[in-house]
């Protein structure tokens, strides 16, 4: 029982990237928790979703996702939705800046006041952009015609797994802002138009009325791609048996699986998204009049 545990542990392709990547935000969390108070619950959410996210990408779970279409879906549902709003939940942005040493702060804080800094904060922070990218890469890879691609590279199949990862933190990082928006500087010039209306890079680059709306349209192309899948009656990933099925189930079978769990994954976690969105904007509602 403990080898086959062991087995299951053991990275199926070894990733010096994502070690690293672990490593370092682990130990920039753990030196920005000394110095700022951080309670157990987000302590708690952070920790755990770092822990799934490591066995959802380096163990064996990583070699069914590769052979079965519905743990596949299943992996891309933690990646794209689970884990990066767990994640964003503990607000780990100012512990993990507090986890920097000092000359490493000083020089961030410069870079972002360089224009190639304001460039990268607002193509990451756009509320257009993002939204886009969080649906579009999550439903381009369900075509069959592209899916075939990254399961015969694997370099493919990480950019992949990474892509869907990083559009989920931006993303969700927008939706669970609890700090007041603020609106955008008029200007009279086209450049400044499009900086400030456009690709305007505020932390809390979203209304409160924004955050509540966006769960609900990019939950809607998710849901058409999952019930045509599951109401699919031919196999329309033959990638799956070509690399050898893990599982003794048929190719339609799988694919009602995985179409479910795209059909309800897109609308249980987005309707979670909407109501904590409303509870921010209830939240910051109640500030502003206490304030007045």
């Amino acid at each position: 029982m403990l080898e086959q545990w062991i087995k299951y542990l053991t990275p199926w392709e070894f990733s010096y990237t994502l070690i690293f990547s672990m490593m370092l935000v682990s130990v920039l969390y753990y030196r920005g928790s000394r110095v700022h108070h951080v309670n157990w619950r987000r302590k708690t959410l952070f920790w755990g979703s770092l822990i799934a996210l490591y066995l959802t990408m380096h163990t064996h779970f990583d070699y069914y996702a590769e052979r079965v279409f519905y743990i596949h879906r299943l992996q891309h549902v933690l990646l794209h939705h689970v884990l990066p709003l767990t994640m964003m939940a503990a607000y780990p942005g100012q512990t993990l800046r507090a986890g920097l040493p000092l000359s490493w702060r000083i020089r961030l804080r410069y870079v972002k006041t360089t224009w190639v800094g304001r460039l990268i904060e607002a193509i990451v922070c756009n509320k257009i952009l993002i939204p886009f990218l969080f649906v579009f890469l999550v439903v381009i890879w369900l075509f069959p015609s592209v899916q075939i691609y990254p399961m015969i590279d694997w370099r493919l199949y990480r950019l992949m797994n990474w892509s869907v990862l990083i559009t989920g933190f931006c993303y969700w990082a927008m939706i669970l802002d609890r700090r007041p928006w603020n609106p955008p500087m008029p200007t009279n010039t086209w450049t400044g138009f499009f900086v400030s209306k456009v690709m305007r890079g505020s932390p809390a680059v979203m209304s409160p009325l924004e955050r509540i709306i966006s769960p609900i349209i990019t939950m809607v192309p998710q849901i058409i791609a999952g019930a045509f899948i599951v109401f699919a009656t031919e196999d329309l990933y033959p990638i799956f048996n070509m690399c050898g099925r893990a599982l003794d189930i048929t190719a339609v079978e799988d694919q009602v699986y995985g179409g479910i769990i795209i059909w309800l994954s897109s609308a249980v976690v987005e309707s979670i998204g909407i109501v904590y969105a409303l509870w921010i904007a209830m939240r910051l509602r109640a500030r502003q009049g206490a304030r007045r």
